[in-house]
């Protein structure tokens, strides 16, 4: 099932174990990240700020990586390098 941006934390969470990790870094903390938060990712992210052009681009990315799943607890495998979206479109 491809990630939207209706989809609900807890699914996604759920589901797509690396999306913790991806929101974490980009400011969107969720569930089991320190700052408990429900509802859907479009809403967690225009809770941070986000634009709706930066929400698609999240779920882009997510889908690409639900794609191609990075291996969890595998030294061999390097980390997932991710960059923060700039919410205040600083060039």
């Amino acid at each position: 099932m491809p990630i939207t941006k209706d989809i609900l934390i807890e699914d996604l969470v759920e589901d797509y174990p690396f999306a913790e990790e991806f929101l974490r870094v980009r400011g969107v903390k969720c569930i089991r990240c320190g700052e408990p938060i429900w509802g859907t990712l479009e809403e967690a992210c225009k809770e941070k700020g986000f634009t709706d052009e930066e929400i698609e681009k999240v779920v882009e990315e997510m889908n690409q990586l639900a794609e191609n799943p990075p291996e969890q607890n595998t030294p061999d495998v390097p980390k997932i390098e991710t960059k923060p979206i700039d919410k205040n479109n600083n060039k």
